[in-house]
C-alpha cells in the first residue's frame, strides 16, 4: 500500500477527512485560506486545472471503476509469483539468491519509481500518468513471461516502475477528487488492493492448470487486469486533456519556508520504520509458499495459505489506522504489530506446517497494522501537508530501496545454509529494529 501524500489518514492531524489538505487544526489560530495539495504532490491546480477536475467529477462512476481497477493491480503482479516461484527458479536454473531478484528487482523499482513519480505528474498529470502506469504494467507483465531471464528481470523492472506511480499518485488523488469521503474512499482503494493480492495468490497455481499453459499462463494472465483497468482510465485521460495545467507549486501557509525533512531525526525514524516492515512484508511476499513447500506442503495448499495472509491483512490496515489517530502516542500499536509479527516469523521456524494457518493469521493482521500505522504516522508526524508529501516521498523511496534488500538477503541465506532457520532469525532481529525505531517515531511530535 502506498504511502504517497497520504493525508487522508483518520484523525490525522495534518489532513482532517473531508477538510482541505492544509487546512489548520481545530483549535489552532485561524490562518490564511487553505490550499489543497495536489494528488501530484505539492502542486495545486490552475484554472484550466480546476475545470478540468470538474468535468472529471461530473462521471464518477467512471472514476470509481477507474480506482477500484486500478487499485486491484497494486498488489497482484507481485503477490502472483511467489505461489510459482519454483516452477520459475526450474524453469530458468536460478539459484535461491537469484531467485529472489525475482520478487527484489520490482521492490527496488517500488523506491526508484516513488523518486519521480511525483514529478511526473506534476509535469503530466495525475490521470496521464496513472493510465501510463497501467500500460507499463500491462507490459512488464508480459514481459515477464518471455523465455528469457532478461525478460524475467527485465519486466521486473517494469512491474515495479509502474506499481511505483499508482502507489505514490493514487491516494493523493482520491484526497483531492473526494475531500468530503477521503476515509472511505481511502478503504475502498486499500480493500481493492488487498482483495487484488489475495485472489492472485489463490489463483496462481489453480490459473496455471486450468489455462494448461505452465507457469507462464499464469502469471501473464494478470496483464489482462491491467489493460482492462488501463481501458477504464482512457475517458479520464481524454477527459482532461489539454486542460490540466498542473504548474503551480503549493507552499506552506503563512510563506514559510518549507521544512527539510532529510535533516530531521524524526523524519528518518518515520521513514526507517516504513522500511522495515516493508522488509518483512517482501520476504514474506517472496518466500512464504516456497517455505511450506520445502516442508512438505503441497504447492495449492501452500498459495491458499499465502492468499489467507494477505486477506487477513485487511483487519490490521483497517483497525490500527483508526486506533492511531485517536491516540496521542501511537507506542502500544508499535509494540503490538512488531509483536504479532515477531511470533508469527517464530512459528515459521519452529512449526511452519502444523501452524501454518495460525502464523499466516498473527502475520496478516501484524502486516496490515504495521503498514496501516506507518502510513498513518507520515501525516500524524508532519506539521503541514506540503509536509506530509515531503515525508511521504521521502519514506517511500528509502523505505522500498530498504525493502528490496530482504528477499534478496533471504534466498542469499538460506542458499548458504540450506535451511530457513537463519533467514527467519535475521527477520526477527529486523523486527527488534522496526520496534526500537517506531518507538521513537510513535511519540508525539512533527516534524
Amino acid at each position: 500500500m502506498s504511502a504517497g501524500a497520504r493525508m487522508s489518514g483518520t484523525g490525522a492531524r495534518a489532513s482532517g477527512t473531508g477538510a482541505d489538505a492544509s487546512a489548520p487544526v481545530s483549535g489552532s489560530a485561524p490562518g490564511p485560506a487553505p490550499v489543497l495539495v495536489d494528488a501530484e504532490a505539492g502542486a495545486r491546480p490552475s484554472v484550466a486545472g480546476a475545470a478540468a477536475r470538474r468535468a472529471l467529477l461530473a462521471h464518477p462512476a467512471l472514476l470509481l471503476v477507474g480506482i477500484v481497477l486500478a487499485s486491484l493491480n497494486m498488489r497482484a503482479a507481485l503477490a502472483s509469483v511467489a505461489p510459482l516461484a519454483g516452477e520459475i527458479s526450474a524453469a530458468f536454473g536460478l539459484s535461491a539468491a537469484a531467485s529472489s531478484l525475482v520478487t527484489s528487482v520490482p521492490v527496488f523499482f517500488l523506491g526508484a519509481g516513488a523518486a519521480v513519480a511525483p514529478w511526473l505528474g506534476r509535469r503530466f498529470g495525475a490521470e496521464r500518468v496513472l493510465f501510463a502506469a497501467l500500460l507499463l504494467l500491462a507490459a512488464g507483465i508480459l514481459a515477464r513471461v518471455l523465455p528469457s531471464v532478461y525478460g524475467l528481470y527485465g519486466g521486473g523492472v517494469l512491474v515495479g516502475t509502474a506499481i511505483a506511480l499508482l502507489n505514490v499518485l493514487m491516494p493523493g488523488l482520491i484526497k483531492r477528487d473526494f475531500p468530503d469521503r477521503a476515509a472511505s474512499m481511502t478503504s475502498v482503494y486499500t480493500g481493492a488492493m488487498i482483495a487484488g493480492a489475495t485472489v492472485a495468490a489463490a489463483a496462481a497455481v489453480p490459473l496455471e492448470k486450468a489455462l494448461g499453459g505452465g507457469w507462464q499462463a499464469s502469471l501473464g494472465s494478470w496483464s489482462l487486469l491491467a489493460a482492462v483497468a488501463a481501458l477504464a482510465w482512457l475517458p479520464q485521460v481524454l477527459i482532461v486533456r489539454g486542460r490540466t495545467g498542473h504548474a503551480v507549486r503549493a507552499v506552506p501557509a503563512g510563506g514559510a519556508r518549507p521544512v527539510s525533512v532529510r535533516r530531521s531525526a524524526l523524519a528518518w525514524q518515520v521513514t526507517l520504520f516504513m522500511g522495515l516492515q516493508s522488509l518483512w512484508t517482501y520476504v514474506l511476499i517472496a518466500w512464504m509458499p516456497t517455505i511450506f513447500v520445502d516442508h512438505g506442503m503441497d504447492r495449492s495448499t501452500a498459495g491458499v495459505v499465502f492468499a489467507f495472509n494477505n486477506l487477513v491483512q485487511v483487519a490490521g490496515a483497517f483497525v490500527v489506522p483508526l486506533l492511531a489517530g485517536r491516540m496521542r502516542s501511537q507506542r502500544p500499536l508499535v509494540v503490538l504489530v512488531t509483536t504479532l509479527v515477531a511470533a508469527g516469523y517464530a512459528g515459521l521456524m519452529v512449526a511452519p506446517v502444523e501452524g501454518a494457518w495460525l502464523w499466516s493469521a498473527l502475520l496478516g493482521i501484524g502486516q496490515g497494522g504495521a503498514v496501516g500505522l506507518a502510513l498513518t504516522l507520515i501525516v500524524l508526524r508532519s506539521g503541514d501537508a506540503v509536509t506530509a508529501a515531503g515525508l511521504s516521498g521521502m519514506a517511500q523511496t528509502v523505505g522500498y530501496l530498504l525493502a528490496a534488500a530482504g528477499p534478496l538477503a533471504a534466498g542469499a541465506l538460506h542458499q548458504a545454509t540450506g535451511s530457513w532457520t537463519a533467514p527467519i532469525c535475521v527477520v526477527l532481529g529486523v523486527c527488534a529494529a522496526a520496534l526500537a525505531v517506531g518507538l521513537l517515531a510513535a511519540r508525539d511530535r512533527t516534524v
